[in-house]
């Protein structure tokens, strides 16, 4: 399969439509995440569907002092890996292509939800981003647009973006692309030093323990759960031999756990990288619903997301992994 290259939107709109298109919205410097979202898109796509992907680095998304000179443009590496992974198009426009009459009058705004966590340490970031997605799936007209997990933020706004305005497109998110070592795959990935990519790994690791310290809490609970706390209870204990094991496990999955839990086992892990050579410097960690991205409380039941983001050197990463409250089963 070969993928086309396209400038303008009335290259695209030119091209002959059968199937369904699906499209995934990049800003270059494609990954094996991004080569997974595109895999992703040509499964639902069918054969007889198109998948378009489009590469455009969106200038509303950079603050001052943000990196958007520095920001990689690999355009042929990215046609190419494009077409490994099964896209039938690169759409690439220009800057002028895409804000004909300069700097839009006219834009997205996130609302609440765009001023919290990323929004907070980015001012307009939100606002940026949902107007140049708003703008390209006019461009692009999709049936279905793919975006990655990693950015949950983004995501949540997307979806509630084309659910309060009514854009007639599916929104299908992707589960984060790690690395064997857990670090999230990104495209800034490429600024870190050998010795700051070390200490970056403290963001899936503060993640990992936040989940892992979860998942023992609920299977505790779950163990505890399974006789009455009563005399019967300890009698029964005592008959099968584990009367200290289980009343230690009753013990445990009693005291704090859930969220506050959750929070010390991940902050634990990031205080620790903060001693680092070179420190990892904290922006956010924080556990929040991800209908409308504010923190949960102890009591929470349902899914939620557990995220962070943090500088190493000058590279700002983030990251971050769902997780459910108020069942026995382990954390997704």
């Amino acid at each position: 399969m070969t993928a086309t290259l396209l400038r303008t939107a009335a290259e695209l709109h030119a091209r002959a439509r059968t199937g369904r298109r699906a499209v995934v919205m990049t800003m270059g410097a494609l990954h094996e995440g991004h080569a997974t979202l595109i895999r992703t898109a040509r499964g639902i796509a069918g054969p007889d569907g198109e998948v378009v992907v489009t590469v455009f680095v969106n200038p509303l998304q950079f603050g001052a002092g943000e990196d958007l000179d520095r920001y990689p443009r690999t355009l042929d590496a990215d046609i190419e890996l494009a077409e490994q992974a099964g896209a039938d198009a690169v759409f690439a426009p220009s800057v002028d292509e895409v804000y004909p009459g300069g700097e839009p009058q006219v834009r997205v705004t996130a609302g609440p939800m765009g001023e919290r966590l990323e929004g907070a340490a980015r001012p307009g970031h939100f606002d940026g981003m949902l107007t140049v997605v708003a703008k390209l799936l006019h461009l692009t007209r999709p049936d279905i647009a793919l975006y990655g997990q990693k950015d949950a933020q983004q995501l949540a706004l997307i979806r509630r973006m084309v659910r309060d305005l009514n854009f007639g497109v599916e929104i299908v998110g992707v589960p984060t692309v790690r690395e064997e070592d857990g670090l999230a795959l990104s495209s800034r990935n490429r600024y870190l030093s050998p010795a700051e990519r070390r200490t970056a790994l403290a963001l899936s690791q503060a993640l990992f323990a936040g989940r892992d310290r979860h998942a023992a809490q609920q299977a505790l609970r779950a163990r505890a759960s399974e006789v009455p706390s009563t005399r019967a209870r300890a009698e029964a204990l005592s008959a099968i031999g584990e009367s200290r094991a289980a009343a230690d496990a009753h013990a445990v999955a009693t005291t704090a756990g859930g969220p506050v839990a959750v929070r010390a086992a991940a902050r634990l892990v990031l205080d620790e990288a903060a001693r680092l050579t070179p420190p990892l410097t904290l922006d956010y960690l924080a556990l929040v619903d991800p209908s409308d991205f504010t923190e949960i409380g102890d009591d929470f039941t349902g899914e939620a997301v557990l995220a962070v983001a943090a500088r190493v050197g000058t590279t700002r990463l983030i990251d971050n992994i769902p997780l459910t409250f108020g069942t026995f089963g382990a954390a997704s």
